[in-house]
């Protein structure tokens, strides 16, 4: 076993962390970062009711907490009071595991070799969320009491529950499965942008650019979708080849010209009304 911010080389030999994250870990750690800023946002929404006017406040200060959460987090990273850090590089899944490697020599004592191969892509994560709960904790409470208008007092706090639910939730699945996300990320945002769009502006009833463009928020919504389309295409790319990568990102309004251009075919009162009038 090596000391936190050492892996071994090919040799056996425990080597401290000298080099820099590469693109795509920048990226991982951008995407373990916007899950609790999504998550808040949604339950924001969705306790927030139509009729209050501290959905907006609230979002802001979500963002604020994660963005001061994010910096911290990085400057009490090695080194410390920088914004850059050291790492390991990411050769294998088998690396995020080390733990299921411990070898038993005699098959009866077993030796305890677990380590963070990949400093600092496993911990930091926890220590993020760490610094989010704390400053959730401290400055949300505070706000939703003042400004949370037109809200009962037990619906005031619940996007604060939540927050206190899907943060251990977070928690385990950056334990368990932080090696799998690392590799499947893109892809697994490309998916739920796409089905979180569709549902959204099904749930809506959009059925037009018109419909669209009836209120704002929708179109904010359209384009924070499309906004973690690009970041999905982008992982995926890690735009190694810049004219061969970017023309990719044209393909962002796709999945939502598609929707708008056959949601009139496939209303269910239609289906239903001309099926009727078939029979």
């Amino acid at each position: 076993v090596c000391p936190r911010g050492q892996r071994t080389d090919d040799n056996k030999i425990c080597r401290e962390c000298v080099g820099s994250p590469d693109r795509y870990d920048w990226l991982y750690l951008g995407f373990m970062a916007m899950l609790p800023l999504v998550l808040h946002w949604f339950f924001i929404e969705w306790y927030s009711g139509k009729k209050s006017s501290s959905a907006l406040l609230q979002h802001i200060t979500a963002l604020f907490e994660c963005s001061i959460a994010a910096i911290v987090t990085l400057l009490v990273s090695d080194p410390v009071g920088s914004l850059h850090i050291r790492s390991c590089k990411v050769k294998k899944l088998s690396d995020w595991y080390t733990m299921l490697y411990n070898p038993s020599p005699d098959y009866v004592t077993t030796v305890h070799c677990t380590q963070e191969a990949v400093y600092p892509l496993y911990t930091i994560v926890f220590i993020y969320y760490a610094f989010c709960l704390v400053l959730m904790m401290l400055l949300r409470p505070l706000l939703v009491k003042k400004i949370a208008c037109g809200l009962g007092k037990s619906d005031r706090f619940k996007s604060i529950y939540a927050a206190l639910y899907f943060f251990p939730v977070l928690t385990v699945l950056q334990a368990v499965g932080g090696g799998l996300l690392y590799y499947a990320f893109p892809y697994i945002m490309l998916v739920l942008s796409l089905v979180t769009l569709a549902v959204y502006m099904s749930a809506s009833e959009v059925e037009s650019f018109k419909d669209l463009l009836v209120r704002k928020k929708r179109l904010v919504v359209l384009f924070s979708h499309w906004l973690l389309h690009a970041y999905g295409i982008i992982s995926i790319s890690k735009l190694d080849k810049l004219e061969q990568d970017l023309p990719l990102l044209a393909l962002v309004p796709a999945p939502a010209l598609f929707y708008l251009l056959t949601a009139k075919y496939t209303e269910p009162s239609r289906i239903l009304s001309e099926g009727g009038n078939g029979h």
